[in-house]
C-alpha cells in the first residue's frame, strides 16, 4: 500500500474556520435538553419491549410455554425463537440466533420478547413465560475451555477444538534462533479485564412497520446506520430495501454499538404487534445482554542485545471472546498484528487464539484488541530498560519505526512520527527530573512516572459523501457517518467549510438515514474524521471545479486564475475587487446551463496484502489495516503503601493528529481516552461468579468519578500532516486509550519496584505486588 496509491489530500483550506475550535455543532440543543435520543421518540399506538434472560450460562432449552404471558392483558406480541427465520447472524462466524435456540449459551442471554401496552406490563409477562432447561457443564477460562475434555458451545466448524473461534499465526525472521544473542530476556504472563463501555445511553430502538408496505422503519442509537439496516435484514430473513434507519442523537457509543444491538429483535416484536415498539434496555440488562471488551490472557517474551535492540519477541494471546464470536476474529488479528509493537523488531512469533467461553459476548471496543497487547509490550519494554541500565524513553527512541520502515506484515510505515512524540513527551513531562528526583509524598506514600508508547492505525473500509449547492449559495453535506457524541458533524462541517470558504452558519450537514444518505460503514476505527473527512473534501473539489466552470463564464476568465474567498466568493486572483457569489453560481447552474451543482465522492480504504515473503501467516485475512498513527502516554502516579491504593496525579498524552481540525475536539477525545484508559487501568472489570455476572449496575461497576481524575490530563497534539486524510489530518480517538494502563504500571513499578501484570491495579492487587517484591527481597 504506497502512498502514491491513495488518493491525494485536496488543496489548502480557504478561511479561518478549520482549524477552530469551534463549538461543537450541537451543543446548544444538548445542554439545553432539547437533543432528541431514540428514547425520547413516541409514536401513536407504540408499545414497550422488555427482553428475558437466561437464568443459566449454558444449558439445552427443553420446552416453552408462553401461555400466561400471552393471556395477560395489555400484551400485544411473546416471540421465541420458534416464532422466528432459523438464521444465525454475525460479522464473522454465524453463530449466534436473536433469541436463544435449542441452548442458552450465557447467563442474562435473551430466550424470549415481549410487547405490551407499557414498561410494566411487559416486565410482568416476562415474569410469567414457563422455560423448561437441562443444565449442562460450562467453562469460564480460556485455557480451560481449549482442554479435550471441555464443554462445548457450539458444533465444529472444521478441525481444531470447537470453541477455538479463530487462530492466527505470524512471523518473521528466526525467532527461536536468536534468544541466545540476547543480553537480556524478559518473560512473563499478562491479564487484562472485561470492561465495559457505560456509555451514557443505554441501548435503544424504536420499531415501526407500514401496515400497507410492511416496510420497517427503525430509529436506534448506533454507530452505523447502514450495518443495522444489513445485519436487520439478515436476521429477518426479508431484503435490505424493506428496512429503513435512521440515527437520532446518540449518547455514545465507544465500539459497543458498532455490530446490531437490540435493532432485530425491536422488528420483530413490530411485525408480530402489528404496532410501533420501542426497546430501551435498563443499565443492568445492557450490561448483562450487550458486550464487553474482550479479556485477555498475554505470554510474552521479549530479548534485547546489550546495546539496547530489541531482537526478538515470542506472544502467545487469548482473547475471551465470549459466548459468541461476533467481531473475535477481528479483534483477535488487530491483536496479532499490533503484538510487536510500534517497533522494529526483526524476529517476531506470534500466535494468537479467539476462545469461546460460557460468559457474555465480547465484542468491539475503543482500541479494538491494541489495549490488551500493548499492556504486556510497553511494561516488557520498560523492564527490558531496567535490565539493560536504560532509560526507558531513550530504549523505545533507539527502536522506534520510521518512516518508510515496515510493519509485522510488511505494510509501509508512511508516517512514522513516534520519535517526535516520545521527544515531545520526555520535554513537556520533565521526564528525567521525575523520573531520578520524584517528590516527595507524604509518609507511607511513594511516587512514580511510567511511560508508554502507541502504535495504532486510522481508516478502514468504505465512505461515500454527497455535497450539494443550493439556490441561496448555501451548501448540503450528507453522509452516512453517526456523531456518537465525539464531535464528528462538527469537524467534518469543518472539512467542508474549509474546502469551499464557507462558514458554518452557510452548511447544513445532515443526519444519517439508509434511505438518503451516502454509504458509510461505521463511525468506529479511528475512521470517521479520516475516510469520511477525505470523502467530503474530494466532493467538495468536485464542486469547486463546477463553481468555477461558471464563474469563469460569469466573469469571462480562465478557470485557471480563478481562487476561491472566505464567505461563499469565487474571485479573480490579483483583482479583490472582481468576484461572483455562489448564489449567483447556482442561480446560473440551475435556470440557464448546467444543471444543479451536485458532487458524491467515495473511497474504499485500500487493504494491505500481507506479504507471505517476509511473514508466515496462518489464519490471517489479508487486513484492511489502515493509516499508522503514533503516540505516547505519561502518567505520574502515588502509590500507598499500607493499602495499594493508586491515585494518578498528572498525566501527558502526545499524539500526531497530522492536522487539528478542531483542537479543542481533538484534545476532549485525548482526554476522554485517557480517563476510560485509567478506568480500565485502575477500577473496571466485569466480575463473573460461577457465569453469573456479579456487578451489571453502576453501583458495582466502578467507573472513575471527577474526584480519581486528575486536573492535569495534558493532551499534546503534534500536527505532522501527511496521508489522504482532509487535509493531511490523522485519527486520533482510539489512540487516547490505548497506552493508558501500562503508562500507570509501569509509573507505579517506579515507584516501589512492584510488578503489576494484572488489571485493574486494584488495591488489592498492587498491594499483593508489594508484598510478593518485599517476600522475594528477603529471599534474596
Amino acid at each position: 500500500m504506497s502512498h502514491d496509491a491513495k488518493p491525494k489530500p485536496g488543496p489548502e483550506p480557504v478561511g479561518e474556520v478549520l482549524g477552530q475550535s469551534v463549538p461543537k455543532t450541537d451543543a446548544r440543543e444538548k445542554v439545553t435538553g432539547r437533543a432528541l435520543y431514540t428514547d425520547d421518540l413516541v409514536l401513536p399506538g407504540m408499545l414497550h419491549g422488555a427482553l428475558l434472560g437466561s437464568p443459566h450460562p449454558h444449558a439445552r432449552i427443553l420446552s416453552y410455554d408462553t401461555s400466561r404471558a400471552k393471556a395477560l392483558p395489555g400484551v400485544r406480541a411473546v416471540l421465541t425463537a420458534e416464532d422466528l427465520p432459523p438464521v444465525d447472524i454475525g460479522p464473522v462466524i454465524k453463530d449466534q440466533p436473536l433469541l436463544a435456540r435449542g441452548k442458552v449459551r450465557y447467563a442474562g442471554e435473551p430466550v424470549a420478547a415481549v410487547a405490551a401496552v407499557d414498561l410494566p406490563t411487559a416486565r410482568r409477562a416476562l415474569e410469567l413465560i414457563d422455560i423448561r432447561y437441562e443444565v449442562l457443564p460450562a467453562v469460564f477460562d480460556v485455557e480451560k475451555a481449549l482442554l479435550p475434555d471441555a464443554p462445548v458451545l457450539h458444533a465444529p466448524r472444521g478441525p481444531g477444538h470447537p470453541n477455538l473461534a479463530t487462530h492466527i499465526r505470524l512471523v518473521e525472521g528466526e525467532p527461536a534462533r536468536m534468544w541466545e544473542r540476547c543480553h537480556a530476556i524478559i518473560e512473563d504472563v499478562y491479564e487484562t479485564p472485561a470492561q465495559q463501555h457505560i456509555y451514557l445511553e443505554p441501548c435503544t430502538t424504536l420499531a415501526a412497520v407500514d401496515p400497507d408496505s410492511g416496510r420497517v422503519t427503525i430509529h436506534t442509537s448506533t454507530q452505523t446506520a447502514f450495518r443495522v439496516q444489513a445485519i436487520t435484514a439478515e436476521a429477518l430473513a426479508v431484503p435490505m430495501s424493506r428496512i429503513r434507519v435512521l440515527v437520532p442523537r446518540v449518547g455514545g457509543a465507544f465500539g459497543g454499538k458498532v455490530e446490531s444491538t437490540n435493532q432485530p429483535i425491536t422488528a420483530a416484536l413490530a411485525k408480530a404487534a402489528g404496532a410501533p415498539v420501542r426497546l430501551t434496555f435498563s443499565r443492568t440488562d445492557d450490561m448483562r445482554m450487550m458486550r464487553s471488551r474482550h479479556a485477555a490472557r498475554i505470554h510474552m517474551r521479549t530479548g534485547a542485545t546489550r546495546d539496547g535492540r530489541i531482537l526478538a519477541r515470542q506472544v502467545r494471546i487469548h482473547y475471551d471472546t465470549g459466548a459468541y464470536a461476533d467481531d473475535g476474529p477481528f479483534v483477535a488479528a488487530i491483536g496479532s498484528y499490533f503484538a510487536r509493537g510500534p517497533y522494529r523488531i526483526p524476529h517476531v512469533d506470534v500466535e494468537c487464539f479467539s476462545v469461546y467461553t460460557n460468559k457474555l459476548r465480547a465484542g468491539a471496543f475503543r482500541g479494538f484488541g491494541n489495549p490488551q497487547v500493548h499492556f504486556a509490550s510497553e511494561i516488557q519494554v520498560d523492564r527490558l530498560a531496567e535490565a539493560l541500565g536504560m532509560d526507558p524513553i531513550e530504549l523505545r527512541l533507539r527502536n522506534a519505526l520510521e518512516t518508510g520502515e515496515k510493519w509485522l506484515g510488511g505494510a509501509p510505515v508512511e508516517s512514522g512520527t513516534l520519535r517526535a512524540c516520545l521527544e515531545k513527551a520526555r520535554e513537556a513531562s520533565d521526564w528525567h527530573r521525575r523520573r531520578e528526583r520524584p517528590a516527595i509524598p507524604s509518609p507511607g506514600k511513594r511516587r512514580g512516572i511510567g511511560v508508554a508508547a502507541i502504535g495504532h492505525v486510522s481508516g478502514l473500509l468504505g465512505s461515500s459523501a454527497t455535497v450539494r449547492l443550493n439556490e441561496d449559495g448555501t451548501v448540503n453535506v450528507m453522509t452516512g457517518a453517526v456523531d456518537t457524541g465525539q464531535g464528528s458533524d462538527t469537524a467534518l462541517a469543518q472539512v467542508a467549510a474549509g474546502a469551499l470558504g464557507l462558514s458554518l452558519e452557510q452548511l447544513h450537514f445532515s443526519r444519517p438515514d439508509t434511505d438518503t444518505s451516502p454509504y458509510d460503514w461505521c463511525t468506529g476505527g479511528t475512521r470517521t474524521t479520516f475516510t469520511v473527512g477525505h470523502v467530503i473534501a474530494q466532493a467538495c473539489e468536485q464542486v469547486r471545479e463546477q463553481l468555477f466552470e461558471h464563474a469563469g463564464a460569469i466573469l469571462e476568465r480562465p478557470v485557471r486564475v480563478l481562487e476561491l474567498r472566505p464567505g461563499g466568493l469565487v474571485g479573480v486572483r490579483g483583482e479583490p475587487g472582481v468576484s461572483v457569489s455562489f448564489g449567483a453560481i447556482a442561480g446560473r447552474a440551475l435556470y440557464v446551463e448546467g444543471g444543479p451543482i451536485v458532487a458524491t465522492a467515495r473511497w474504499l480504504f485500500p487493504a494491505w496484502q500481507l506479504d507471505t515473503r517476509r511473514t508466515t501467516v496462518e489464519g490471517l485475512p489479508s487486513m484492511g489495516n489502515g493509516f499508522f498513527i503514533f503516540g505516547v502516554q505519561v502518567a505520574e502516579v502515588e502509590v500507598d503503601e499500607l493499602t495499594g491504593k493508586v491515585e494518578l496525579l498528572e498525566a501527558w498524552s502526545v499524539h500526531d493528529v497530522g492536522r487539528a481540525l478542531n483542537p479543542a475536539a481533538a484534545e476532549g477525545q485525548v482526554q476522554g481516552g485517557f480517563v476510560q484508559g485509567l478506568g480500565y487501568a485502575l477500577t473496571e472489570e466485569l466480575v463473573w461468579k460461577d457465569g453469573h455476572l456479579v456487578n451489571p449496575s453502576m453501583s458495582g461497576y466502578k467507573v472513575p468519578g471527577a474526584l480519581d481524575v486528575p486536573v492535569a490530563i495534558h493532551p499534546i497534539l503534534l500536527e505532522h500532516a501527511f496521508g489522504p486524510g482532509p487535509f493531511g489530518a490523522k485519527g486520533v480517538a482510539e489512540a487516547g486509550v490505548v497506552g493508558v494502563a501500562p503508562a500507570v504500571c509501569n509509573a507505579i513499578r517506579h515507584a516501589t519496584g512492584a510488578c503489576v501484570n494484572q488489571i485493574p491495579a486494584t488495591g488489592e492487587r498492587v498491594l499483593r505486588a508489594l508484598l510478593a517484591r518485599e517476600e522475594a527481597h528477603s529471599k534474596d
